[in-house]
């Protein structure tokens, strides 16, 4: 018994503390390495669509994802996160409730979204195509729903290799289609068309690799015991959901579609470190956060190491994108209708900066079973966006909205000092260091953009500056460890599952 005990975190367990840790590693590094292709194939795709879409057709698309997301919330109630966390294994009986549930909340999502359609369409000036792009979106739940089941079994046994296959799949035909049908002069119907070929594709894909008979079910006990941690961490959706897409949806009443559009553009140039290097860290470490919540040591080493991988290599990109995109936005001519949002891509990168360090800690919190702590959190949070954001974009546009969000996400101190009273991680290690890396990277970028001239060719110099120049501070500052953690970042890669 005390072998079993050694071995697994429970006796409950599927797999032992010292795959958990292996699977984690992996899990990080390898998909972090295999996705890396697939995001450049998605950044590229961005440059084009920003080259043959206008601030309008951007507008148009954040306000009707920000309708569907905030109807989103609705069609989950935390009970898939609830079955991650959750210590024992799922029975079937779990499953098929958990299924049949969201499948009762989404159809009725649809229906709400019908509704209301007439409603929306006259709120936010959407036009005929903008409304079959809101259809088509809110079938696409649907579709999310039925995927469901068979993520959670993956994300429990760390099969994040397996889940991201269809994930890959998805944004390759998304990706592809978008462009193609943007370049051919559809408008937001190209928005429409890719997100149904998307929904399709991921749907198969996600049922041959993780096969499950979906079944419908109703058990009172499972829906209680996952409502304990489902509820309270989908009342951290909602106030996440309200924070983001409602105020999406507030500034779209003042800033107006062109005026969103700008502000799109900035989040989504400024988003991509985070989408490159923190969104894999965070799926991978919350369910293995979850199983090594009782072991302290390892579990403060963990957090360490994740925040520091995810800040190493997101402060430079973001500081990089910051100093860069005036460059970028001069040199190529089909990014004028850009260039006012050069000053909102400066603070919405501050933002992100933030967002990077303190992520990872609220999924922390999460994972630890702190729920409480982080939905204090994000009422804080939500409240200062709320307070903050809408006054300054009446008062100064969308530079203001800008500069807002940088103010909300400068109080993520907060949570960096609430978190380290239940883990003791190093701050030094993991964020202090990083962040003087890149603004040493940034300073010498900034000397180096005023002597180049504008030009492609510049640009490309500058990003090498950059590259070579954090990587020599950072050595400089961490020394031979830096070294051996890359070594073991490969071998991990090329080792044997």
């Amino acid at each position: 018994m005390d072998e079993l005990n050694q071995e697994h975190l429970d006796p409950g367990s599927e797999i032992s503390l010292e795959t958990v840790k292996e699977r984690s590693v992996r899990g990080v590094v390898v998909l972090t390495g295999r996705t890396f292709i697939l995001q450049v194939i998605g950044l590229v795709a961005q440059l084009f669509l920003f080259a043959y879409l206008g601030k309008y057709e951007f507008g148009v698309f954040a306000i009707v994802s920000a309708i569907i997301n905030f109807l989103v919330y609705f069609s989950d109630i935390g009970l898939a996160a609830a079955l991650i966390q959750k210590k024992e294994k799922p029975t079937e009986t779990d499953l098929r409730t958990t299924f049949t549930v969201q499948q009762i909340l989404v159809l009725a999502i649809i229906a709400v979204v019908f509704i209301l359609a007439p409603f929306f369409s006259q709120k936010y000036g959407l036009h005929a195509d903008g409304r079959v792009l809101l259809y088509v979106l809110s079938f696409s739940l649907l579709f999310s729903s039925l995927k469901s089941i068979p993520s959670v079994l993956l994300e429990r046994k760390l099969e994040f290799v397996k889940l991201v296959f269809p994930q890959i799949l998805e944004q390759l035909v998304y990706n592809l289609t978008l462009v193609v049908f943007a370049m051919k002069g559809f408008g937001i119907s190209s928005f429409s068309i890719a997100i149904a070929l998307r929904s399709i594709v991921g749907l198969v894909a996600i049922y041959i690799l993780q096969p499950w008979v979906p079944g419908l079910a109703f058990s009172r006990k499972t829906l209680s015991g996952l409502f304990k941690f489902g509820i309270p961490y989908q009342v951290n959706t909602l106030l996440a959901t309200f924070k983001d897409d409602g105020m999406t949806l507030i500034l779209g009443g003042i800033l107006g579609p062109a005026g969103i559009g700008i502000l799109s553009f900035a989040q989504k140039i400024a988003r991509y470190p985070l989408t490159f290097f923190m969104d894999t860290v965070t799926r991978v470490t919350f369910p293995a956060f979850s199983r090594m919540q009782d072991k302290g040591e390892d579990l403060a080493r963990s957090v360490t190491r994740s925040i520091f991988f995810i800040c190493f290599l997101v402060f430079p990109s973001l500081v990089g994108i910051a100093i860069l995109t005036p460059v970028l936005v001069n040199v190529i001519p089909r990014y004028g209708q850009w260039n006012p949002a050069i000053i909102p891509v400066v603070f919405i990168s501050i933002n992100f900066i933030f967002a990077a360090a303190t992520t990872q800690l609220t999924n922390l919190l999460n994972a630890i079973g702190k729920i409480k702590i982080t939905f204090y959190l994000m009422i804080m949070w939500t409240v200062l966006t709320w307070l903050i954001i809408p006054i300054s974009s009446v008062k100064f546009g969308v530079n203001g909205a800008a500069a807002g969000y940088a103010l909300v996400g400068a109080s993520s101190v907060i949570a960096i000092a609430i978190a380290k009273r239940f883990v003791n991680f190093s701050i030094t290690d993991s964020i202090i260091k990083p962040a003087l890396g890149a603004l040493l990277m940034g300073v010498m970028l900034l000397i180096m953009r005023r002597v180049l001239p504008e030009s492609v060719y510049s640009l490309e110099v500058l990003v090498v500056i950059g590259i070579v120049a954090y990587a020599v501070l950072m050595i400089a500052m961490m020394g031979v460890s830096l070294i051996e953690d890359a070594k073991r970042s490969f071998k991990t890669i090329l080792g044997k599952s």
